[in-house]
């Protein structure tokens, strides 16, 4: 029962990582996604502070934001996967450079690069909108 339970949890974690934008098993390329939140800036983590969510390994800049996520880390989770919002708003997943990045309605978006976001951001709310229609479908691919 143990080993159907252990493949189970590693399935769940394979899934959970081809949905999202990890590389090598890290999410946001080791930036602290508590402060894109809390100091409005991408700061990179410490492999000393980590938490494991969703199959992917989150890393902190403190104990500090280690914990806030722990308490609700689909909150601090970036959209899309962590996948390029205007590519998703386009149709298709997208790498991303974490210092481009906006936080909007409480939640995290990130872009290609910094020439993308500001093009993204002049119609944000409606390339959220088609982002969303689009990522239902392309999550699982």
């Amino acid at each position: 029962m143990k080993l159907k339970l252990s493949l189970l949890a590693f399935f769940i974690a394979v899934i959970g990582m081809a949905q999202s934008n990890v590389k090598n098993g890290i999410a946001l390329q080791g930036y602290d996604p508590v402060s894109y939140f809390e100091n409005l800036a991408a700061e990179k983590g410490s492999e000393a502070y980590k938490v494991q969510y969703n199959g992917a390994w989150y890393y902190f800049t403190s104990e500090a934001h280690k914990v806030t996520f722990e308490k609700n880390p689909s909150y601090y989770e970036p959209q899309f996967g962590g996948y390029c919002a205007y590519g998703m708003s386009k149709g298709y997943k997208a790498a991303v450079q974490p210092e481009a990045f906006t936080i909007f309605n409480n939640k995290l978006y990130l872009n290609y690069n910094l020439e993308v976001r500001s093009t993204w951001v002049k119609d944000k709310e409606e390339r959220i909108q088609k982002a969303e229609e689009n990522w239902k479908s392309l999550q699982t691919k």
